[in-house]
């Protein structure tokens, strides 16, 4: 009988946005939202490309596409919790570990919302400081297409 250990990790992200937590919320959750900023700077998402079926047991399945060259990047997670507008979670089993984010969306009053995103089980290369870059750069996206609503 063998072993296999991975290194798996967890990260927590934090970000503020100008706009009120029902809208923030909504975007997380709806194709015609998620279009728009889902993935990292240099990849597009377009929105035959994204299934979200947002209940508990629902799918959440996108495909980014490299702009640069035309690469997919599929990701295929199920929710685990939908919470309107407090928290969503979701679980990709075909990722090593079975990675888990949780997104909860607190109401800081005057039209901000916070947004914190935990990650579990998150493989060891995810956790590059390039990845960890990339998800920092689609929070940007976010930031940048909330404030065009």
């Amino acid at each position: 009988m063998s072993e296999t250990r991975t290194n798996l990790g967890e990260v927590t992200y934090t970000r503020t946005y100008d706009a009120p937590r029902d809208l923030v919320f909504r975007c997380m959750i709806e194709p015609e939202h998620l279009t728009h900023f889902w993935g990292p700077t240099g990849v597009s998402t377009p929105i035959q490309n994204i299934k979200v079926d947002a209940r508990p047991g629902g799918v959440f399945e996108t495909t980014m596409v490299n702009d640069a060259d035309g690469a997919e990047y599929p990701m295929k997670a199920v929710f685990v919790e939908i919470v309107p507008p407090e928290r969503i979670v979701f679980s990709e089993p075909g990722v090593e570990g079975g990675m888990t984010t949780t997104s909860t969306f607190r109401d800081l009053g005057n039209g901000k919302t916070e947004v914190i995103v935990h990650q579990t089980n998150i493989p060891e290369m995810y956790m590059s400081p390039e990845a960890q870059a990339g998800m920092q750069s689609s929070f940007d996206k976010f930031a940048a297409y909330l404030a065009t609503l």
